[in-house]
């Protein structure tokens, strides 16, 4: 008898231990939805070659404590439904444990769900209340929020009033896209902010027509001129605004048309042209992009080449990573609440300058409250600020 429980103890053990190394080495699945196709795919594109690039990197060194990451993803080409769709497809068939998104429509329809699945996600959504862990638990920002990045930006615009001892207040225009992206800023607190700073605003959605658009605010006279937008509708706006309407007011980009893009289609008129940068551009070589700069030169490619937003997708997915391996050091099974709960312990973690560094806890997600600007000069876009940080007086 003795002889015959000590069998059935050494294999249970042996089949604990076999269970314990299968897990220990099985690959680490994440979804991921990109738009390479749909109407932000000039953008989403080097984005989410940046997230491929890591992954691609990080495995070739061995993975995560030696799990590699298995990304499951596809082209939503910007449809919400798709991406709901995807979503439900790679929770229920493909057993990921995380998510990165991608637009802010569709990372807020899918706000509920994550935390119901359990699923920790970041995007490049930086909608404001995506957050505040009150309304969106298992959302991460990465990024400086929209709103934020507003708020940086009318306190620049107050400092630069004053250095100029103006008199009266500034009359500021926000241009927007005509989505949930575009108004992010303006509904979650830019319109409250704007009004205790006391400014002349003017807030409207972009139109097909934008000559006409600006002809008619010209009559106005802004000041300035914000711009919450992607590149390429942006830079049909500096167009117009420079060389057919004549408009001479500083035109200042949210980080969406802060990019290279913006330049190659602006061309001359981009220059002046000030961008919100949470993310360093390659035009600055810090010490965190030398990863990525060096894995595309392995491949006969250039970060220069690739723009800000190639960096801004490998430190995203490196965030994630970070979180995920603290998860694995706290023991097994990996699940997307141990993975919640890791990422809420970074403290000031070093992105080696691409970002400020970066801070979630449990009662905050919003990563990083702080950006440069940038300014186009001679055809590139050149450090104007050190970092701002927004004012919580």
């Amino acid at each position: 008898m003795r002889k015959y429980l000590c069998l059935v103890v050494l294999g249970l053990f042996m089949l604990t231990l076999g269970c314990t190394r299968k897990e220990d080495a099985a690959p680490i699945r994440i979804g991921a939805i990109f738009d390479l196709s749909g109407p932000t795919a000039n953008t989403g594109t080097p984005y989410a070659e940046g997230i491929l690039g890591y992954v691609e990197w990080v495995n070739a060194r061995g993975g995560l404590d030696g799990r590699p990451i298995e990304l499951v993803w596809e082209d939503y080409a910007y449809n919400v439904q798709q991406a709901e769709a995807l979503y439900t497809r790679f929770v229920q068939e493909e057993g990921i444990v995380a998510f990165q998104g991608w637009g802010t429509g569709d990372t807020e329809a899918l706000r509920e769900r994550i935390v119901e699945d359990q699923i920790p996600f970041m995007s490049a959504s930086y909608s404001h209340v995506l957050g505040d862990p009150t309304e969106a638990p298992y959302n991460f920002l990465v990024g400086t929020s929209y709103s934020h990045q507003f708020f940086i930006v009318l306190d620049w615009i107050a400092s630069e009033w004053e250095r100029a001892g103006k008199s009266g207040t500034p009359k500021v225009a926000l241009l927007h896209h005509p989505s949930p992206f575009g108004i992010s800023p303006w509904k979650y607190g830019g319109e409250a902010y704007a009004a205790q700073l006391g400014f002349d605003m003017r807030v409207e959605p972009m139109q097909d027509d934008i000559e006409a658009q600006l002809h008619t605010l010209k009559t106005w006279n802004p000041d300035y001129i914000v711009l919450q937008t992607v590149a390429s509708p942006a830079a049909r706006a500096v167009v117009a605004a420079r060389t057919i309407v004549f408009l001479d007011a500083p035109i200042i980009c949210l980080n969406w048309c802060a990019n290279e893009i913006l330049v190659q289609q602006a061309t001359s008129a981009a220059e002046g042209v000030i961008g919100v940068f949470p993310f360093a551009p390659p035009t600055v070589l810090v010490p965190g992009l030398e990863a990525p700069n060096e894995f595309l030169a392995q491949k006969g490619l250039s970060l220069r080449e690739k723009g800000v937003h190639y960096g801004q997708g490998w430190w995203t997915m490196a965030i994630m990573a970070e979180g995920i391996r603290r998860a694995l050091r706290q023991g097994t099974p990996l699940t997307g609440a141990r993975i919640k709960a890791a990422l809420e312990t970074l403290q000031d973690f070093d992105t080696g300058g691409v970002t400020v560094p970066i801070t979630f806890t449990p009662h905050e997600h919003y990563g990083t409250e702080g950006v440069q600007l940038f300014h186009v000069q001679n055809g590139q876009w050149q450090q104007k600020t050190g970092v701002i940080y927004v004012n919580d007086d």
